[in-house]
């Protein structure tokens, strides 16, 4: 499927990106460095500060995408959380941003709540259609969907899409006191979330079977956890939930309307001098910490390797869980790595407000695709 993405790149120049360096040992010449499953970028530059970003894989294949763009139209940070296998995060890597640029175009470069969600549904139009395209030779691409969490900066203004599990934290100075508060922007769309039960309820009052709990654990018709994505279109189209889908995919009505929903939860938030940093994560990395510790890890050390800290400070915390060392969980291969945790990925944003304020556009560009093919 010649659509999927199927290296890292990174450029730092208009006229194309090129291929990184992948190596141990500490990252250098732009690119990422290499420890294991994990891989880092320690500390780059953007045009609205700097960024740190690091991905471990517990999968056999590595289902986390993510992408950082960053020039005329501001800082466009992406992490995508695939479930069911890679094909529609690395769908959404490719498209998503490239979806952005086109409709805020139309608007003369303007950016607003309608420009993402827009964009989120062009992107949700665009694997469906591939889902239908190939549907009798893969239909098991009908299975696969994507948590989608996106940060837009767009001259002094902060635009927050989220669908699905993944989390956006912002670390903001209390006054001149030296704290920095946690405080999550993004808003989650899991079932195990009451008012996300009560909304499915809401959305679909003639199915008592909407929300499911089975071994402690609520999922939407006894299947999956959230409640929005892009892809999973074996809940949303019925011509999807027949054969040639596997059986525990299909739901026994047919499907008057969708189950799960691909319209994004969006915040804007006006970005104050007192915003310091914002950690974007998937759900790996919140399954081990909370807001409060991820930023006071972030906090109490140097900007450089941040995002590379907080994933080895959620897989200490993975290992304690099961009894054992970290250094013995870093020696455990992929596929059988995700029995201890899930595929990681973190990008943390310092925020230069001198750049912001100043609308500084950065050139070159810069844009970082970690579509890693391990």
């Amino acid at each position: 499927m010649n659509f999927l993405p199927r290296c890292l790149s990174y450029s730092e120049c208009s006229g194309g990106a090129g291929r990184s360096e992948i190596r141990g040992g500490e990252s250098s010449n732009g690119g990422f460095g290499k420890d294991g499953l994990l891989w880092f970028h320690d500390i780059g530059n953007c045009g609205s500060g700097e960024y740190s970003m690091a991905i471990v894989q517990a999968n056999q294949v590595l289902e986390d995408q993510s992408q950082i763009e960053s020039g005329p139209f501001g800082t466009f940070v992406g992490v995508y959380d695939g479930h069911g296998g890679p094909e529609t995060a690395r769908y959404v890597c490719d498209h998503l941003f490239r979806h952005f640029q086109a409709i805020s175009a139309e608007g003369n470069g303007v950016v607003t709540e309608e420009t993402i969600q827009r964009a989120f549904l062009e992107t949700e139009r665009g694997f469906t259609s591939v889902v239908s395209e190939n549907w009798h030779s893969q239909p098991q691409l009908a299975t696969v969907g994507a948590c989608c969490l996106v940060g837009a900066i767009y001259q002094q203004t902060l635009f927050v899409a989220n669908l699905g599990d993944s989390r956006v934290v912002l670390g903001k100075k209390v006054g001149n006191t030296g704290e920095i508060a946690a405080i999550q922007l993004s808003t989650e769309h899991n079932a195990n979330i009451e008012s996300v039960r009560w909304e499915l309820k809401d959305l679909h009052p003639n199915d008592p079977q909407i929300v499911v709990l089975r071994h402690g654990v609520w999922r939407v018709k006894g299947i999956i956890q959230v409640s929005r994505s892009i892809g999973d279109v074996y809940l949303k189209h019925t011509r999807f939930c027949r054969e040639p889908t596997n059986g525990k995919f299909r739901v026994p009505q047919p499907l008057n309307m969708p189950i799960l929903l691909a319209t994004p939860t969006i915040l804007k938030h006006p970005l104050h001098p007192n915003d310091s940093f914002l950690i974007f994560a998937s759900d790996g990395l919140w399954e081990h910490l909370s807001n409060e510790k991820a930023v006071e890890i972030v906090k109490s050390h140097p900007r450089k390797g941040s995002a590379k800290r907080l994933v080895k400070a959620a897989l200490h915390v993975a290992a304690k869980k099961r009894e054992m060392r970290y250094s013995d969980l870093r020696n455990i291969d992929k596929k059988v790595r995700r029995h201890f945790h899930d595929d990681i990925t973190v990008i943390i944003l310092f925020l230069n407000h001198d750049l912001i304020c100043r609308g500084v556009v950065q050139d070159p560009t810069l844009s970082i695709r970690s579509a890693l093919e391990h």
